[in-house]
């Protein structure tokens, strides 16, 4: 049983999103929805039926949506990081992460996707170059990273 588990905050389009990120993440998959009743309506305000929490994972990870209004919004104070140990991965996590709607693609490897939610799309060697031995060449990884949006493997190899 997993002890911490994160709760996206969305104002109606959870399920939407849920199945947008199912579809990206092999090993995923929706486990629970459960639907507003007609109890607490003059609170929530949602009609009987809708969907209130859906509880899903990716990659084996589980997280909730829930559709609690326009209340919050997402920020890049928290984002999820996407591990990918080749090129050709990064590329397929950027590049649906990335597709349709009001996408704002930002530097070193961070994203915000259409529904708001923040994303790091890194390969595991970048703290490797950003850590090792050599300082000179962990600057030089740092200055080419601060130069792109998404990472490119090799660039940060060769600086």
């Amino acid at each position: 049983m997993q002890k911490i588990t994160p709760c996206l905050w969305f104002d109606s389009n959870a399920e939407e999103a849920v199945k947008f990120y199912t579809s990206i993440f092999k090993k995923s998959k929706i486990l629970k929805i459960a639907r507003y009743g007609e109890e607490g309506y003059e609170i929530h305000r949602r009609p009987a039926g809708t969907v209130m929490t859906i509880e899903f994972e990716l990659n084996g990870q589980t997280f909730t949506a829930l559709n609690g209004g326009p209340v919050f919004k997402f920020n890049e104070a928290i984002s999820f990081q996407v591990s990918c140990k080749s090129q050709q991965e990064l590329d397929y996590y950027w590049g649906k992460l990335s597709k349709d709607g009001d996408v704002k693609v930002q530097q070193c490897g961070w994203l915000k996707d259409k529904y708001g939610v923040s994303w790091q799309i890194v390969p595991p060697i970048l703290g490797e170059l950003l850590q090792g031995k050599d300082a000179e060449k962990a600057k030089r990884v740092m200055s080419t990273m601060l130069k792109m949006q998404k990472l490119d493997i090799e660039g940060l190899k060769n600086a």
